[in-house]
């Protein structure tokens, strides 16, 4: 959406508001013309908006803080559907009223007004010069190829178990990359435990951005529904996505990735999804949504789009 209005709005200015913690998702985007954060100083970030004197807002966030955000600068604003209570009904009483439609879509109609159209050219990921990870770095045997496996996800119940994992880098007789942040150390060390040589630990030893780098060059991907799934997606790899309790259906499954991508899922459970965002555990006990799905037929996709 930010390149499409960038693009074929003449003469745009595009500042984006952000946490600072996501500065580095966007520092490297051509499309930006400034970036304003908010460091828990809502009323600063806002006296600091209003000296800009935009003339519009588009609000692909809808909560508390961009409403706040809405109110207090009284511009014209656009703001995202957020269909949650779609949603709501799905997860409670399984009854779909969701439209076939990607959030970024969703993004889109934001921008239609303005007479912006999507140029079909999919996502944007940027990654400035100095994170970009030379293969030459990896060892040997990963310089001709390797297998992105990204371990963690925001939620538990959106992350395999993980003998789960284990079990899937084992068979895949492949060389493999973990990749996850900081907060995934712990379950990257005991995947390297019980994994043989043919899997290299890199979770919690690059930032984003070079984890990026490493998605971009590698040959496939397999995700749970997390940021590096759609950062895949923005450089068309081949993305073996798995769902647990979040079905594709919400809108947020891989967009414009390569067309022989795949997604992993348990259908016709009862309980499934059972909630919008994710929790730490199933709230069943059994967690049948992730464990019911085949590690063999992941293996022999990875195995096949190698």
């Amino acid at each position: 959406m930010i390149r499409c209005l960038k693009q074929q709005v003449e003469g745009a200015e595009v500042h984006y508001v952000t946490k600072k913690a996501y500065l580095p998702l966007l520092r490297a985007n051509p499309y930006i013309d400034k970036i304003h954060y908010l460091d828990e100083n809502l009323p600063g970030l806002i006296r600091q908006l209003k000296i800009e004197n935009f003339d519009y807002i588009l609000d692909l966030h809808r909560n508390l803080r961009s409403q706040w955000i809405k109110s207090n600068l009284r511009i014209m604003s656009f703001t995202v559907r957020k269909i949650n209570f779609r949603k709501f009904l799905m997860i409670r009483f399984k009854i779909n009223r969701l439209p076939d439609l990607h959030i970024v879509d969703r993004y889109m109609e934001t921008v239609r007004l303005f007479d912006v159209k999507n140029d079909g050219k999919g996502l944007d990921y940027f990654i400035p010069p100095e994170d970009e990870v030379s293969l030459s770095d990896l060892p040997e045997s990963f310089r001709k190829g390797y297998i992105a496996f990204v371990t963690g996800a925001m939620h538990g119940t959106k992350q395999m178990p993980v003998e789960k994992m284990v079990d899937i880098c084992n068979k895949l007789e492949l060389p493999v990359i973990l990749l996850g942040g900081k907060k995934e150390e712990a379950l990257g060390k005991l995947l390297d435990e019980q994994t043989g040589d043919g899997v290299l630990n890199a979770v919690g030893k690059y930032n984003i951005n070079q984890s990026a780098s490493l998605v971009r060059q590698s040959r496939v991907v397999i995700t749970h529904d997390t940021g590096l799934m759609h950062v895949a997606a923005a450089f068309k790899k081949k993305v073996l996505s798995v769902w647990g309790h979040t079905i594709p259906e919400f809108g947020m499954y891989p967009y414009q990735p390569d067309p022989a991508s795949l997604i992993f899922e348990t259908r016709g459970l009862s309980c499934r999804p059972c909630t919008k965002i994710g929790k730490d555990k199933c709230p069943k006990g059994h967690f049948r949504c992730m464990n019911d799905i085949d590690n063999d037929r992941i293996v022999r996709a990875a195995q096949q789009l190698y």
